[in-house]
């Protein structure tokens, strides 16, 4: 019986350390998740810090601006032109 005992215990320590080991391993791969995110994120605003100097980002707010009444007045332009078509069907 103290054979069993022993057995259970070398199994109840090796399930311990397998258990810290494993905690061990996911905080340290956490830990670089983080810093490579950090990372990613620190490029990324140099990337950006440039256009944001030189004011460029204000440009492309107006070219897209620019853009949206574009898209707007070619709106208008086509539903004047279907109520157009429309007036032409209904009359004949």
């Amino acid at each position: 019986m103290g054979h069993q005992h022993e057995a259970g215990s070398g199994t109840l320590s090796t399930l311990v350390a397998g258990a810290v080991i494993g905690a061990a391993g996911l905080a340290w791969w956490l830990l670089n998740e983080a810093d490579r995110r950090r990372r990613i994120g620190q490029q990324r605003a140099m990337l950006h810090a440039p256009r944001m100097q030189d004011g460029s980002e204000v440009l492309e707010h107006d070219e897209n601006c620019l853009l949206e009444q574009r898209v707007e007045r070619l709106n208008a332009e086509i539903a004047r032109v279907r109520a157009q078509l429309e007036r032409l069907g209904s009359e004949d």
